[in-house]
C-alpha cells in the first residue's frame, strides 16, 4: 500500500509539471494493438498509452500512416511517440526506448498450401514471404541477403496476398496474424516453425520536446502496473483474440 501511495504521489507531480501538453503519437493499423476505424484510433498499446496520458494530463493526437512511414515521421521529429517498435541500433540513432511496455511475442509464419509449411528456417530459402514493410522480425531473418520478400503496408494486404498466391508464407506477431485472418476471412495455417518474440516498446523521438520526460513515463508506467490496470487490458485483449480462433499447431519448432 505504501508503494501505490509513493507511485501516485509522484505521478501527480510529474502531472503537474507537464500538464496541458499535446503529444502527437504515430499508429498504423495493425489490430489488436492498434486499431484504426471510422470512430477513432483503439487497441491494447493504445489503451496502454492513453493511461499514461491520462496520468500525466495529456492531450493525445493519433497521427495515422503506414508502419514505414511512421519511422520516418519519429526521424524527423513530427511524431513524438510511436508504440509497439522493437528495439535496434538503427533505430536508436533517432528514437528512444522509454519502457519495455508490451509482452513478448511469437512471430509466426502463415501459409496456405501445404508445400509452404515451414518447418526449419532453411524452408524459408525458396518462399516469397510476405513481410510488413518497414518491420523487423528478428536479426537472422532481416539481414539475409537470400530471402525472397515481398512487402506490404498492412498486414490485411499480406493476408490478402496470401490468399491469392502471390507469397507463399506470410510472417507476422502471433496475435495479430490471428486477428487479420479472423477479420479478413482468410483461411490459412500455421507453420510448426516459429521465433520466440521480443518485448516492445514506447519510444519517443530525439527531437520531441518530451524526450526529457522519460522518467514521468516510467514512472506512470509503474503505477498502472501496480494497480493491475495493465493486467486487465492485456486479459481482455487475449481473450478476445483466443474467441477468434487458435492455431491449428500440433509441433513447435523453435529458432535457436
Amino acid at each position: 500500500m505504501v508503494r501505490l501511495i509513493i507511485l501516485a504521489m509522484g505521478a501527480l507531480m510529474v502531472s503537474q509539471c507537464l500538464a496541458g501538453e499535446t503529444v502527437r503519437v504515430g499508429v498504423n493499423h495493425a489490430p489488436p494493438y492498434r486499431i484504426i476505424a471510422e470512430g477513432g484510433v483503439s487497441g491494447f498499446y493504445v489503451e496502454v498509452f492513453e493511461e499514461i496520458a491520462d496520468r500525466l494530463d495529456w492531450d493525445v493526437q493519433y497521427i495515422q500512416a503506414p508502419f514505414r512511414r511512421i519511422l520516418r515521421l519519429m526521424e524527423s521529429g513530427e511524431v513524438d511517440f510511436m508504440l509497439g517498435p522493437l528495439k535496434t541500433a538503427e533505430r536508436e540513432v533517432y528514437m528512444d526506448y522509454v519502457v519495455d511496455a508490451f509482452p513478448p511475442e511469437r512471430r509466426l509464419f502463415f501459409y496456405r498450401q501445404p508445400q509452404n509449411r515451414i518447418l526449419s528456417y532453411d524452408d524459408l530459402l525458396d518462399k516469397r514471404i510476405g513481410v510488413l514493410r518497414g518491420s523487423r522480425y528478428f536479426p537472422a531473418f532481416d539481414n539475409d541477403p537470400r530471402l525472397i520478400r515481398e512487402a506490404g503496408i498492412r498486414y490485411e494486404n499480406l493476408m490478402r496476398m496470401l490468399e491469392r498466391d502471390y507469397v507463399d508464407v506470410v510472417i507476422a506477431p502471433e496475435l495479430v496474424g490471428l486477428y487479420t485472418l479472423k477479420q479478413e476471412g482468410v483461411e490459412a495455417e500455421v507453420s510448426p516453425f516459429f521465433v520466440p518474440g521480443e518485448r516492445s516498446w514506447i519510444a519517443v523521438s530525439r527531437k520531441s520536446r518530451l524526450l526529457p520526460y522519460g522518467d514521468a513515463i516510467r514512472q506512470a508506467m509503474a503505477e498502472i502496473q501496480a494497480w493491475h490496470i495493465y493486467d486487465r487490458l492485456l486479459l481482455r485483449y487475449l481473450q478476445r483474440t483466443s474467441r477468434m480462433g487458435e492455431p491449428s499447431v500440433t509441433e513447435e519448432v523453435s529458432v535457436q
